[in-house]
This record gives C-alpha cells, sequence and structure tokens, in this order.
C-alpha cells in the first residue's frame, strides 16, 4: 500500500452511492461530501415535491459542486420522483407496446428535463432487460418487452433521450434480469441461458445502450454459469471486466445494484459483498435502500479500506473505480451547462406522458362485448391487489377507479388482496354487490401470475359476463368480453384507461 490511511479512506467514499432519511440532507451527509463522498442516491422518501428536491439537491451541491445526485426513477410503476400521486409517464412496457423510438426518446427527455431542473444528475434508468420469462416476479412492465430487439432500440432512445437532458443513464440490470422466476431482493436468481442465447438475448440491449453513449450500467445480482458458474454478477470479474468491458467495451461507469439486497448480501455480507464488487471490476456501489444510515456507509467505506491495506483489494483498482466515478461528475457538470430549459410542472403531470400512455391502451372486443363501452353511468371497480413488489414501492397510488370517479361521479372502488377473498372461493358481497344495477369494472396487475386472482376474475365475470376487464401489468391472458390493457400502472395509464370506459 502506498496511498495513507486518510487518503484512501476519501478513495472509498469517493465510489459509495448512500442513502439516507429526509427530505433535507443529514448532518453527516455533508460532513462526508467535504470528505470525499462521491454521490448520494435519493428514493422516494426524500421527495416531496419538485421545489423540496431542487432545495435538497442545491444543499449537497454547496458542500461538493460536482456531487452526483441518483434517483432510482423509470418512470410507470417504478417511480420515486412521482411517487407520491404515481406516475405521469408510461413505463417501459407501455412504450414498447407503441413501438415508436422517437416517443420513447422524448418521454425519457422530457423525464431527463424534469430531473435535472431539480438537480439530478444520475438516473438508475432504463431498465435494458428482456422479459422473456413472463412469470418474472420483479421485471413485467419494467421491461419494454420480450422481443430482444425492440428492447434494444427503446434501450438506446430512452439513454438518449435522457442524456439529452443532462441527465446520466444507467441501463440495468447487466448481463440481463428478464429470463428469471426470482426477485434479487430476496434470492439470488439463475439465468440458465447458453452464451449463444445470451449474445441474442439478454446482452443485445445492453450493446445497444453502449452504443448510445449510456454514462452507466448496474450490474444485476444474478447467478449465470454460461459466465460465471460460482460467482454473482455483481461479484463476478469474469462478467464485470472480461465481458462488459474488454469484450462489449464499455468505458463508464459501472454501478452495483443495491449491494443489501439479499442476493449478495446474504452469503457475502455488506462489506464483503461491497469489496468483492470493486475488485470484480464494479466502480460505485449503491446502497441505502434499506440501510440508510451512517453506520451502514462507514462500514461500507472502513471495509474498503481494510482489504486495500490486509491486500485483498488491489489499491490501483480503488483508485481506477475513484477516477471512473469522477469522469462522471465532471461529465454532468458539463451536461449541467448546457441543459434545456424546464419549462414547469403541469397541474396533470407530464403532458407528453399523459397522451403516450393513452397511445398505449389496448381495447380487446369479443364479438357479444361491442356494446359495453362506454359506461352508461357511474361504475363500480372491483381491483385486485397482487403482492408487494419492493421495486414498484408499497405507497405508491394506483388504479382505475379515482381516475373513473373524476369522470364518472358517483364511481365506487373495493380493493381485495388474497387474503381478503374467502378460502372456499365464494365472492365476498363488496366485490359484486354495489354493481347491482350499475356497471362493473375489473381491474387486475399481472392476471396470468395469480391463481387467486385468476379464479375471482373468472367467478366474477360468470356472474356478470358483461364486466370490463382492466389489465394493468403484463397482457398474457386475455379476461372477459370487453378487456383493456394499459401495460403498467401508472397514473398515466389509470387516467388512460378510465377515458376509454367513460367515452371521453
Amino acid at each position: 500500500m502506498s496511498t495513507p490511511t486518510g487518503e484512501l479512506s476519501s478513495l472509498a467514499a469517493a465510489v459509495l452511492q448512500p442513502g439516507f432519511e429526509g427530505t433535507s440532507p443529514p448532518d453527516w451527509v455533508l460532513r462526508w461530501l467535504a470528505e470525499g463522498l462521491g454521490g448520494v442516491a435519493l428514493f422516494a422518501r426524500n421527495v416531496r415535491d419538485a421545489e423540496q428536491v431542487g432545495e435538497l439537491t442545491a444543499a449537497l451541491r454547496a458542500e461538493r459542486p460536482d456531487v452526483l445526485v441518483a434517483i432510482d426513477e423509470e418512470a410507470g410503476d417504478v417511480t420515486r420522483f412521482e411517487s407520491r400521486l404515481g406516475s405521469s409517464r408510461p413505463g417501459n412496457l407501455a412504450l414498447g407496446a407503441i413501438d415508436d423510438p422517437a416517443l420513447t426518446e422524448a418521454v425519457a427527455a422530457d423525464l431527463g428535463a424534469e430531473l435535472a431542473a431539480a438537480g439530478v444528475t444520475l438516473n438508475y434508468a432504463p431498465d435494458a432487460d428482456v422479459n422473456s420469462n413472463p412469470n418474472n416476479p420483479v421485471i413485467g412492465v419494467r421491461s419494454f418487452g420480450a422481443e430482444p430487439g425492440l428492447v434494444a432500440r427503446h434501450t438506446a432512445a430512452w439513454v438518449r433521450g435522457l442524456q439529452s437532458a443532462a441527465v446520466a443513464a444507467c441501463a440495468k440490470h447487466f448481463p440481463g434480469h428478464g429470463d428469471t422466476s426470482t426477485d434479487s431482493h430476496f434470492d439470488l436468481p439463475r439465468i440458465g441461458a447458453t452464451m449463444g442465447e445470451l449474445a441474442s438475448t439478454e446482452l443485445l440491449p445492453f450493446r445497444a445502450a453502449i452504443e448510445a453513449g449510456a454514462q452507466a450500467i448496474m450490474t444485476g445480482h444474478l447467478l449465470v454459469p454460461a459466465l460465471d458458474a460460482e460467482l454473482p454478477a455483481t461479484l463476478s470479474r469474469r462478467i464485470l471486466t472480461g465481458l462488459l468491458r474488454e469484450e462489449l467495451g464499455f468505458q463508464g461507469v459501472v454501478i452495483t445494484d443495491g449491494i443489501e439486497m439479499q442476493a449478495v448480501a446474504h452469503r457475502y455480507g455488506l462489506a464483503g459483498a461491497t469489496v468483492r464488487a470493486i475488485a470484480a471490476g464494479a466502480d460505485a456501489i449503491c446502497v441505502g435502500g434499506e440501510h440508510a444510515d451512517e453506520e451502514s456507509a462507514r462500514l461500507l467505506r472502513d471495509g474498503i479500506v481494510e482489504a486495500v491495506v490486509a491486500g485483498r483489494l488491489p489499491e490501483e483498482r480503488l483508485v481506477e473505480a475513484a477516477k471512473r466515478v469522477g469522469q462522471l461528475a465532471a461529465w454532468t457538470v458539463q451536461a449541467r451547462g448546457r441543459r434545456p430549459q424546464w419549462p414547469g410542472a403541469h397541474p396533470d403531470g407530464s403532458p407528453i406522458g399523459v397522451d403516450a400512455a393513452r397511445r398505449a391502451v389496448r381495447l380487446t372486443r369479443a364479438a357479444d362485448g361491442a356494446t359495453a363501452l362506454p359506461l352508461t353511468g357511474p361504475a363500480h371497480v372491483v381491483e385486485f391487489a397482487p403482492p408487494h413488489n419492493i421495486a414498484t414501492g408499497s405507497d405508491t397510488p394506483w388504479g382505475v377507479g379515482d381516475p373513473l370517479a373524476a369522470l364518472l361521479p358517483g364511481t365506487t372502488t373495493v380493493r381485495f388482496a388474497a387474503a381478503d377473498l374467502p378460502a372456499d372461493g365464494d365472492l365476498p358481497p363488496a366485490l359484486l354487490g354495489p354493481a347491482r344495477g350499475r356497471p362493473l369494472v375489473l381491474v387486475v396487475r399481472d392476471l396470468h401470475r395469480h391463481d387467486w386472482m385468476a379464479g375471482a376474475v373468472a367467478r366474477a365475470l360468470g356472474v356478470r359476463p358483461d364486466a370490463v376487464v382492466v389489465e394493468l401489468g403484463v397482457p398474457e391472458r386475455i379476461a372477459g368480453t370487453v378487456h383493456i390493457a394499459t401495460y403498467g400502472a401508472s397514473r398515466a395509464g389509470g387516467r388512460a384507461a378510465a377515458e376509454i370506459l367513460a367515452g371521453r
């Protein structure tokens, strides 16, 4: 070791992107910025509105002008910036369904301009996964689709659009999280594809992202035996250095997915996974979705320093990682000087986002369902809630009932989870009772993945075959005589569905 411990500590802090609690930066974050912290990650808990985020980022930048301020804002179902209301922009699957790359680029540019105006400089998006497994529990509507070429062209368009607004894009989850049936928040997914299959499917969108100039790529906590039979991608030198750097030629910043996720933290611990990721070729460590405190950040920083001192992490690798983070920070400073002017927030959110959500809606009618729309009066809406997905957040509003009630006053809404339905299969009175003499709307999310939901919908349609089914997830199963698919549960998608229902 040739670098003094104090300088090592600063280098170690430079590669961290911790989260924190609150809508203003805590003292420890400001102190760490002065001591070398390279960036922070914002989550829904840090966002009240755009003005508040602007004040937060200004306080961070006062301590370090080139600080990387990251957020996990995919739009659609995964929104942090609009978490309190739901996203006014559609997510990837809706954009893929439209398949207009120019529109995708424009939506991403619109999002980027709003983020940049609030002081955000790095976005952990787009999701570049090919959702080739329809039973995937964590990707689904976050993907542009199941066809690699489509996903590749929209990934590139999203990268170009976001970065045109001076916000660095971060394509995820390398080398591809689409063909999994396990959520890496809880366990280690395994990708069984061959090298040939990986090259023709999972890797195509990442090649496109690199060619489009993506400033960053996020690793996936995935075991891919065709590439490395022992280590998850985040901790694999074969994957991060051999494949991503040397074969694909990526020169930007490699950022880990949340290092506290159980796919890596359960076996290696926070500090252990962090050191292994940097040694493998990662340049920045995302942490703080759950461990959002100074003690966790100190654990990682000190663990990195200790690993260098002990010879378990080459010092030159840490220096290289910190240098790349600095280069990204310099890019954001330069880009902010030429960013487009943000016209300000619209009361209903993003106009281009709402229009895109309308373009994405698909209406399917059976021959005997031709007269079911528009609804003739106030409806009864039944929303079936799937199990909570950590990636999408538990507090973000979703549904069709509220926007439909705004168009058809008197509309009522009830919501059921699996635990709310009787084990004997009977439908509770609140499900169909209020719909007597009124239109009935059944709202589902990923109907094909939830047997309890499919069973309840089938029983409801048996009683009310005139009911309209609205799918806010992946439309793998078409139910009912009239079916509306929005390709996502964003606020914009819910509004678009309500407009179809009300004939507006």
